[in-house]
């Protein structure tokens, strides 16, 4: 059934494994000697979130935050709401704050700019996807697993109405799914 709704299949479940073992080996060689703090922004990073760490070679601790700018909608409403904070203070931490998606920019800054207002020593961005076409907020990832064209996709995480989070795979899916 999810399938049928998929207007076109951007990477595949081995694409994707590929490139997060990849991205894994960088942010490793980046923070050998290091312990960082992984942050996840919830709820769309926890399938590329789960996947990357298992592949980092370092001692590290994680965190989560939830924020949105979407609610049930397809378009960032520009108003982001920070619903979850960290547990830990991160003064003095490298911190690697894990999102599936850049989009707009719009929360991704935000939290950005509250996470360096806590004086960590190190912080860096890792996205999944990168769509720039869309960007809004002047933001840049540290890493970034693909960068995308100017469409509705889903998977590894990545939701439409907190459906098809499941797949394994990354897909664009039918405008007729959602409009």
């Amino acid at each position: 059934m999810m399938e049928q709704d998929m207007q076109q299949i951007l990477f595949t479940q081995e694409e994707v494994a590929t490139r997060i073992r990849e991205l894994a080996a960088e942010i490793s060689r980046d923070y050998a000697g290091k312990a960082p703090l992984v942050v996840g922004v919830l709820r769309g990073c926890f399938v590329f979130m789960a996947d990357l760490v298992r592949c980092l070679e370092l001692p590290l601790t994680l965190d989560f935050m939830s924020a949105s700018s979407y609610g049930a909608g397809t378009v960032s409403s520009g108003l982001v709401d920070i619903r979850l904070d960290l547990h830990d203070d991160i003064a003095g931490r490298d911190v690697l704050l894990v999102e599936d998606i850049l989009d707009t920019g719009n929360t991704l800054s935000k939290l950005v700019a509250e996470l360096k207002s806590r004086g960590p020593a190190s912080l860096k961005l890792c996205v999944l996807l990168d769509k720039p076409e869309r960007r809004t907020a002047n933001i840049q990832a540290d890493y970034v697993g693909f960068t995308i064209p100017d469409a509705f996709v889903v998977g590894c995480g990545l939701d439409f109405d907190q459906k098809y989070r499941q797949l394994p795979y990354i897909g664009i899916l039918k405008p007729s799914v959602y409009e």
